[in-house]
């Protein structure tokens, strides 16, 4: 009798244990001195948050163009997905932070005209928000991004003008930038068209990912893991593969893979898994 008791418990123990899930808040929302109101961002919780009282790494997970902090719950499964390789043991427990870069203006960058400094916001008060707000480690070692489209450029752009602060960074079928100053021109010429060619060139130049391949102390790009995923039949191949090409002449380690797949949420759908392996590998010291 006491040998059934022992695995009833066991047993119903071992069900709880399976039955734990993380949690996603998609509403979330903190006030903005540097982008004056209120910013949204959605939150993922590892299954033993409420549970335990230790810290977790933190990736900071950034959506596309025409999404917003809902994107990557809503169509990238980011709860069901992060669950799955938790339990299978491909990924440590992690707090995954996704912010709205939809609202106001869209994008991760300042504005050349300095009305609108979203990268300032992000480091200055959205870091320090959610990084004192739950247990998560804030160390480099501990910090990871990644991101799709629009957020594989700014996951590109923030572990370049911030190596310090990232031990991973996998942009995703990443726009790099223009890949050309005259099509830099070309596309943001009404927003340009008041500032010197000084002025023009020099911004251009920050947030374009190969100029910044280019330029950089290449020990500070190799402080970041970089893991750089693009379909084959993706429109934004072209610069991934520059991306690619200019990290490989300038020796800089990076994983750079092409897979089957165009750009939509089927490919960053199985993108993520890979994803949350390669950032787990710092997070566990590899």
């Amino acid at each position: 009798m006491r040998n059934l008791l022992f695995i009833v418990i066991a047993s119903l123990l071992s069900h709880f244990s399976m039955a734990q899930t993380g949690k996603v808040y998609d509403d979330l929302s903190m006030t903005s001195e540097i982008l004056k109101g209120e910013r949204k961002y959605a939150i993922y919780l590892p299954p033993d948050y409420e549970t335990s009282e230790r810290s977790y790494p933190v990736l900071y997970l950034l959506h596309g163009s025409g999404d917003d902090q809902t994107g990557w719950v809503q169509f990238g499964e980011v709860l069901h997905i992060t669950d799955k390789a938790i339990k299978a043991g491909k990924c440590t427990p992690m707090i995954i932070v996704m912010p709205d870069a939809n609202t106001g203006q869209k994008g991760y960058f300042n504005d050349i005209n300095g009305k609108w400094d979203y990268e300032d916001f992000f480091f200055e008060e959205l870091m320090p928000h959610v990084e004192s707000t739950y247990r998560i480690k804030g160390e480099k070692r501990f910090r990871a991004i990644a991101g799709l489209s629009m957020g594989g450029g700014g996951s590109f752009m923030y572990a370049l003008h911030r190596p310090e602060l990232f031990s991973s960074a996998c942009p995703l079928s990443a726009y790099v930038g223009p890949l050309s100053i005259e099509e830099f021109k070309d596309r943001f010429v009404n927003a340009y068209e008041k500032h010197s060619e000084a002025q023009i060139k020099n911004y251009y130049e920050k947030h374009n990912a190969l100029s910044l391949i280019d330029q950089l102390p290449v020990d500070d790009i190799k402080s970041v893991r970089w893991f750089i995923d693009c379909g084959d039949d993706d429109f934004l191949f072209e610069g991934n593969s520059l991306a690619h090409i200019a990290m490989t002449k300038k020796k800089i380690p990076h994983e750079y893979r092409v897979r089957d797949g165009a750009h939509n949420w089927t490919y960053w759908r199985e993108s993520l898994p890979v994803v949350l392996h390669f950032v787990s590998q710092a997070f566990h010291q590899y």
